[in-house]
């Protein structure tokens, strides 16, 4: 695991992890491709949380809603009237940045010193973002706060509120009955949906709606590679269960219920360290007006802790919500207590790019040795880009190598190389982060048999051919 974020980057860029977007035209700040690696790492990680939420789970179904809705679905939801960012800016660069985020580094600085803010400043808390601008403002001109580019105290205009959304167009004209937004999050698309998905699917309460898809957040001061970006790709839940008014505290014991599976998820599943991880309850005055609890999952990522899977309990807010703005029924009909009631919501909510990021920095190992240093990216099987390399011992053996790609290629995706010395393409194979690889000779293939090299302990095992499909499976690839 590195705690160098620069490292990271330079690796992932050089080794066809993820690029600079449009780099030949001097790239687009906070815009990024997934290189060839990338793209398959980030598709291993969404099909696995799909098979492990959906897949192999009877309580829950897939939506792919639309990324253009209705713009009433943004004001109903609070997006339009309140989804927004305090932003002050440093008069003397013409830079902005959020107020919230430069006090969360002033306080982080303080250490404990940070408790005399309280009294200074009359404030109940140190959450920045839950103070009003006015303090906001007043804290970051008293404290003297430096512009984080130029290591200067700002001269801070007053923190105005900034609206999230990208607002564009629909159609041939401008006007404001023409006006869409690109989603800043795919919740929305499940509520407006949830009476037709019941219906359709037959499912009854308790169930979940699972969805992965593209949203769209206009960040002022995003950054840390793709920790933050303004184009990212959610996987959220919204699991409906019964009501405190029906069970009470039932809902209370799902939000624990998906407190655990979610931390499972990352440990169990896609093999990050227990170590680098931590739960992180929501203060009470801390949480949304809906929710009535609220945790995240944080991840130490090389420029510090930073939240990485949020679990709320949302209530009925977003459901009651739409029915006001639409004059639509979404209560749910349950023939168990033969009760008529508005769910209660709880969303375990994960950025697929965010939690990339985590899987990268966790799998990053260098190693030193008499050849010097080497990279090693330790992914667990079931998510690492390739499966298994095929390596012909020389160039000769490349008819074997092949027959051997052809069989493996069908069931896994498979990396063929034979440029270089058998040892240069294993340390290829390490920074590529395959877990097995075969180096193909005749005296073994003849007999029915290879020599599969572990990428982690550098130890070998010899398996007969037609067993290695499912000796790999049973590996966890």
């Amino acid at each position: 695991m590195t705690t160098d974020m620069q490292t990271l980057v330079t690796f992932a860029k050089t080794k066809g992890f993820v690029y600079q977007g449009s780099e030949i035209y001097g790239g687009l700040a906070n815009s990024w491709d997934y290189a060839p690696l990338g793209a398959l790492l980030k598709e291993n990680i969404k099909n696995l949380w799909i098979k492990n939420f959906v897949q192999k789970r009877r309580d829950m179904v897939l939506l792919d809603s639309a990324i253009l809705m209705n713009p009433q679905v943004w004001v109903a939801s609070g997006h339009v009237g309140g989804f927004s960012d305090p932003l002050i800016d440093d008069k003397n660069t013409k830079e902005r940045f959020r107020a919230d985020k430069l006090l969360e580094d002033l306080i982080e600085k303080m250490g404990a010193d940070a408790e005399s803010l309280k009294t200074k400043y009359g404030v109940n808390n140190l959450i920045p973002e839950s103070w009003p601008l006015e303090k906001q403002t007043e804290v970051m001109r008293d404290e003297k706060v430096k512009n984080p580019n130029t290591g200067e105290v700002g001269d801070w205009s007053d923190a105005k509120q900034f609206n999230l959304m990208f607002k564009t167009s629909q159609g041939v004209t401008e006007d404001s009955s023409a006006t869409v937004y690109l989603r800043p999050e795919t919740a929305q698309g499940i509520f407006v949906n949830f009476s037709q998905v019941a219906r359709t699917s037959r499912k009854k309460v308790p169930f979940g709606i699972a969805q992965v898809g593209k949203s769209f957040r206009n960040e002022i001061t995003p950054g840390n590679f793709i920790f933050r970006t303004r184009e990212f790709e959610q996987m959220e839940i919204e699991f409906f269960c019964e009501p405190e008014s029906v069970a009470p505290g039932k809902h209370l014991e799902w939000h624990e219920f998906w407190k655990k599976a979610c931390w499972d998820f990352l440990v169990k599943t896609i093999g990050i360290a227990e170590n680098s991880l931590r739960m992180r309850d929501h203060e009470p005055d801390e949480l949304s007006h809906y929710s009535d609890a609220t945790t995240d999952i944080e991840f130490q990522f090389p420029f510090g802790w930073g939240e990485l899977w949020g679990i709320a309990d949302r209530t009925d807010f977003d459901l009651r919500a739409h029915m006001n703005e639409s004059k639509q029924d979404l209560s749910y009909f349950d023939p168990y207590n033969n009760t008529k009631y508005v769910p209660y919501v709880i969303e375990p909510s994960v950025g697929l790019t965010r939690l990339f990021l985590a899987v990268l920095t966790n799998a990053y190992t260098e190693i030193e040795n008499n050849e010097g240093k080497r990279v090693v990216m330790r992914f667990a099987p079931a998510i690492a880009p390739i499966k298994v390399a095929i390596y012909p011992l020389v160039k000769k053996f490349a008819n074997e190598a092949s027959e051997l790609y052809e069989l493996l290629s069908e069931h896994f995706v498979c990396e063929y190389d034979e440029a270089g010395t058998i040892g240069k393409r294993y340390q290829r194979s390490e920074e590529m982060g395959i877990p097995f690889a075969i180096a193909v000779e005749p005296e073994n293939y003849n007999q029915g048999q290879v020599t599969v090299r572990f990428r982690d302990s550098g130890e070998q095992e010899i398996v007969k051919i037609e067993n290695l499909v499912a000796w790999l499976k049973e590996k966890g690839c």
